[in-house]
Parts: structure tokens; C-alpha cells; sequence
């Protein structure tokens, strides 16, 4: 798993590749939180380079989403492929978490 952070104003792009498990999944979390600040009104998460990701992984998505909400920040995720979007679909986390298509579209959402 890779992250790579960029900031943009209260905008926070962050870019996540390789497999998000049950291995790495609390460094996925925490490695998010330690970059999120409390200044960021937004944070969208480029999933475009992610080729696996776990039920655990899910969970720590969801709880980062649940505490920018709790602050008022918005948070999106994009450019999943295929498979990974399917995930996130047959979980029922497509219904949570708002999904765009392109980098584009997920920072016009959030701005």
C-alpha cells in the first residue's frame, strides 16, 4: 500500500495504491489520519492504483469518512476500477461513501 498526500487550500487529494488487507489496513488508517488536518474541509481519496482491498480496509475508509462527517468535512473517493468498485457495491459502501468516476468529478463535489 502507498500513499501519496497533495494539497490544494483546505482540499486534501490523497492517492492510494497497491492492496489496502487486513496486514495494513490500521497503517492505511492512521497514515490518512496523520495527514488529515484539522484545518481540511475537504478529502477525496484516488483509489485509481488500488488493486485489493479487504473488508478491513473498508472499515478504516468508513471511519475516517465518519469522522471528517462528525467535523463537517466532506469526503469522496474515485477513479475505482472495476473490480474495487464492485466491492465497494456489493458492501453497500457506494450507499455511504460518495463515488465519482474521475479526480474531476470528486473534487467538484467537495468544493
Amino acid at each position: 500500500m502507498e500513499n501519496s498526500f497533495e494539497r490544494e487550500g483546505t482540499t486534501l487529494m490523497i492517492k492510494t495504491g497497491g492492496r489496502i488487507d487486513g496486514v495494513n489496513a490500521r497503517d492505511f488508517e492512521n497514515d490518512l489520519r496523520n495527514n488529515i488536518e484539522d484545518t481540511d474541509k475537504a478529502v477525496v481519496v484516488d483509489l485509481e492504483g488500488l488493486s485489493y482491498i479487504s473488508s478491513a480496509g473498508l472499515r478504516a475508509i468508513l471511519l475516517i469518512a465518519k469522522t471528517l462527517s462528525q467535523r463537517g468535512a466532506k469526503f469522496a473517493l474515485c477513479s475505482l476500477s472495476e473490480p474495487i468498485r464492485e466491492v465497494f457495491e456489493i458492501s453497500g459502501f457506494d450507499k455511504i461513501v460518495a463515488i465519482h468516476n474521475t479526480q474531476r468529478e470528486a473534487l467538484a463535489s467537495v468544493t
